[in-house]
């Protein structure tokens, strides 16, 4: 019988053994180079605990991008029909198929199954398991990194992961794993490495010097030089400059019904008696109004750091946004961050859409603001999730390079702004404002790195993404009349523009853009930019970004940068919505494949001079039609709003 007992065990044994799917790993992410400015210490401890966030595939991502130009291109039937947050996030939730894969393999790895659990929505599997394990699972070696100016310190793999081929299908991508695009709090590495399941410290975008785009001053101008505001535009850019320049004359119908929001992130502030200073000069019925606030993770208008480099921004953005809209529209300010911790873009986009939240892995704790914030003075509550209903336009004024990121964690978060799009949300991003570099200046090496002498261009982020609309710099040339063409930005910034690394185009831009790599194209080598002719170009349409009268702590500054000409196309584009839907129409949405397209060919102020310079070069220049400096061109409001009415 013995025999027989054996025999019949390893037929069992042999069955067991073929429902289980065996395949090789193989490498799902990796990076080049370790970002500028980072360097490994020594090798994470084998026990340090690592709460491993499992992002998984989405169904129907493929058909993303058809679902939102189905609603987007003005020639589609569907064009402005919306879909519902809840159609969304059904439409997008992972398969079962692909929980029960990962959470086989990661029982057939010994991970008990009471250290695994899968997040409400579906989107994610979280593991607590010891780096040990991680790097085991992973086939990837962790490393304690550190910051050579700050001392700041964080826990990565160095270059790439891998994970088993069948697994590999059903995930997005891992973390904690290549990211940097986050700072943790400098602590001993020791007490770094028991804390590293607990909350960490996002990269605070809005701490002074990390955001790609910043608006740049060259002091205090005194005001009552300005007393002929059109006669003096090449010089100081007030709200009547820009009216003039882009035909904008609006009286709101239906402000209720309609909504702008300007985002920010703390410790970037508005100064209350800067608006009022403002408003006092050049829109006096607005004195006292003040936008409304919608406070994001512990998001709060600080008043303790002051100075250009704590207000700039904010006083910038609200200033010129609320002035031009006018007193009856309200605008919203989204807040987002505590001031111990701060935030990141995806804590935004959390609170903008709950399903967001666990999307492909979620936040990670060594990347983004994880709330409630431990942090002495930090904010005590829970994450926003789905807790912010989007405004119909968004215009942020901040940015990443685009180096600076994985192209894993950049997919996840343009995915996201394809889904706003489809929910009728106009996603606004500065352009950046040195040229064909990077932030700081920074350019890249051959082998991925950036430094301040490189060579090849470097493109930002998230203006690469194909679902957001980039928005480029432009001025009044010197001794020019308010009604003479604009050229590029050429004083103190330049117009940031070029190719991405990441995205590839379009279709709804490959004509424009064909169009400009046939009659001008660059001169450069082509392993200097990406020459290929097939990738994202950006930006989409620019605005003024030079001169601007900012009040700042009590003075009137002169301010340049794409970051003051975001929230003005945001403020036209608003406009626009207020009449559409004073007629019974919906938002414009997602406005990229209607701005491109052959009706609106000329709504566009063409630009035609300027370049924006950059990694030894003179950058691209600026030529009839799209171009990589200020793309198809400054609105026309009076063109814009009758093509806009005429759609259905």
């Amino acid at each position: 019988m013995f025999p027989k007992l054996l025999s019949v065990v390893l037929l069992a044994l042999v069955a067991s053994a073929s429902s289980l799917t065996i395949t090789p790993h193989v490498r799902h992410e990796y990076r080049r180079s370790i970002p500028s400015g980072w360097n490994a210490v020594h090798r994470a401890s084998p026990t340090a605990v690592l709460p491993l966030r499992i992002g998984l595939v989405q169904p129907g991502l493929e058909e993303l991008e058809k679902h939102l130009l189905d609603v987007s291109q003005p020639e589609s039937p569907n064009y402005g029909q919306h879909w519902s947050a809840g159609r969304v996030a059904e439409t997008f939730r992972p398969s079962k198929q692909s929980v029960d894969t990962v959470r086989e393999w990661l029982h057939s790895e010994g991970i008990d199954a009471s250290r695994v659990k899968l997040s409400k929505s579906g989107g994610w599997i979280e593991a607590t398991v010891s780096v040990q394990e991680a790097e085991s699972l992973l086939k990837t070696h962790y490393s304690v990194y550190e910051h050579e100016s700050t001392g700041t310190q964080h826990v990565a793999c160095g270059s790439e992961y891998h994970l088993p081929e069948h697994v590999s299908k059903h995930v997005e991508l891992v973390t904690p794993t290549l990211h940097f695009d986050v700072k943790l709090k400098r602590e001993p590495v020791e007490e770094l490495e028991k804390r590293v399941s607990k909350p960490g410290t996002a990269k605070t975008i809005g701490q002074p010097g990390h955001g790609v785009v910043v608006p740049k001053t060259t002091g205090r101008i005194n005001i009552k030089s300005i007393f002929q505001e059109l006669s003096q535009c090449d010089q100081f850019i007030t709200p009547n400059c820009l009216r003039a320049l882009y035909k904008y004359v609006y009286v709101p119908l239906v402000p209720n019904k309609n909504s702008y929001a300007i985002v920010e992130y703390t410790p970037q502030a508005y100064l209350a008696s800067d608006l009022d200073l403002f408003f006092k000069n050049f829109s006096s019925s607005q004195i006292g109004q003040r936008p409304n606030l919608v406070s994001i993770d512990g998001g709060v208008v600080q008043t303790d750091q002051t100075g250009f480099e704590y207000n700039g921004e904010s006083n910038l953005d609200l200033q010129f946004g609320m002035a031009l809209v006018g007193k009856k529209q309200p605008v919203t300010l989204y807040q987002v961050g505590d001031i111990p911790q701060g935030a990141s873009f995806n804590n935004l986009l959390d609170a903008l859409d709950g399903s967001y939240c666990t999307f492909e892995g979620g936040d990670d704790p060594l990347q983004d603001g994880i709330y409630p914030d431990p942090l002495p003075g930090g904010y005590k509550g829970g994450p926003d999730c789905g807790t912010v209903k989007p405004a119909n336009v968004i215009s942020t004024s901040y940015g990443y390079n685009e180096a600076d990121l994985t192209p894993a964690y950049t997919a996840r978060q343009c995915a996201e702004y394809a889904k706003l799009g489809l929910m009728g949300v106009t996603v606004l991003y500065s352009s950046g404002d040195n040229g064909v570099a990077g932030n700081g200046a920074l350019c890249l090496n051959p082998d991925g790195s950036q430094t301040n002498d490189g060579k090849i261009f470097n493109p930002s982020f998230p203006g690469t993404c194909p679902f957001v609309t980039s928005v480029g710099a432009t001025q009044v040339n010197p001794g020019a009349k308010v009604t003479d063409p604009e050229s590029a930005c050429m004083q103190v910034i330049y117009s940031g523009g070029g190719f991405s690394n990441y995205f590839a185009m379009p279709d709804y831009q490959k004509s424009a853009v064909k169009n400009y790599l046939t009659k001008f194209p660059p001169s450069f080598a082509p392993n200097l930019w990406n020459a290929t002719g097939t990738s994202r170009a950006f930006p989409d349409i620019s605005a003024n970004g030079a001169n601007y009268v900012v009040a700042v702590n009590g003075n009137f500054s002169r301010v340049f940068g794409t970051s003051a000409s975001t929230p003005v196309v945001g403020a036209l584009l608003t406009s626009i919505n207020d009449a559409r839907i004073a007629i019974g129409k919906r938002p414009i949405g997602f406005i990229n494949p209607t701005i491109y397209s052959a009706k609106f060919a000329g709504a566009w102020n063409d630009v035609t001079s300027g370049t924006n310079p950059g990694c030894g070069t003179p950058g691209f220049a600026a030529t009839p039609g799209w171009d990589p400096v200020t793309g198809l061109g400054t609105p026309n409001f009076a063109k814009l709003l009758v093509q806009w009415l005429l759609l259905p």
